[in-house]
Parts: C-alpha cells; sequence; structure tokens
C-alpha cells in the first residue's frame, strides 16, 4: 500500500495507475480534512465486491440456520411441477 499526497498523483497519475493495475498495489490519495481517496485495479475492485457480496449471503444463511435452530422455521409440502 502506498499513500501520496493529492498534488503528487496528478503530477504522476500514468505512473500511479500502472503501478495499480501492473503490480496490484493500492495507492491511497491523501487530501485536505481527511477526505482520502483508494485508486486499485479493477480486478481488486471486483475481487474485493464479490468477497463482501459472498461474506453477505454467509451471514444470511447462518442466521436462516440460527432461526432453525431456535424453533422459527415453518415445513411445507414440496410443490411439484408437471412437465408440459
Amino acid at each position: 500500500m502506498v499513500a501520496v499526497n493529492y498534488s503528487t498523483i496528478r503530477n504522476n497519475l500514468k505512473n500511479y495507475c500502472d503501478m495499480a493495475t501492473d503490480s496490484n498495489e493500492t495507492v491511497i490519495v491523501t487530501r485536505k480534512d481527511e477526505k482520502n481517496v483508494v485508486l486499485m485495479s479493477l480486478d481488486k475492485y471486483n475481487q474485493l465486491e464479490k468477497a463482501a457480496r459472498n461474506a453477505e449471503y454467509l451471514a444470511m444463511i447462518d442466521r436462516g440456520i440460527s432461526q432453525l435452530e431456535a424453533g422459527k422455521g415453518q415445513q411445507h409440502e414440496l410443490i411439484e411441477v408437471e412437465d408440459e
């Protein structure tokens, strides 16, 4: 992880973009009033988004299992669909 100020990245944007994409480096751009931003490759961003979605899905499954174990589940008959 690399931290650079706004002026430095503005003057060397191509180099920092290459660093993010070619070296898979995360670049933190420091700004006034701590309004910092992060520069990263799209691949790395997509991986983070996928991990977040997976974590949410697993948490939902865990909540469902907890509800079943607490006796809050309901039993239903299976619906069979006939082929046309």
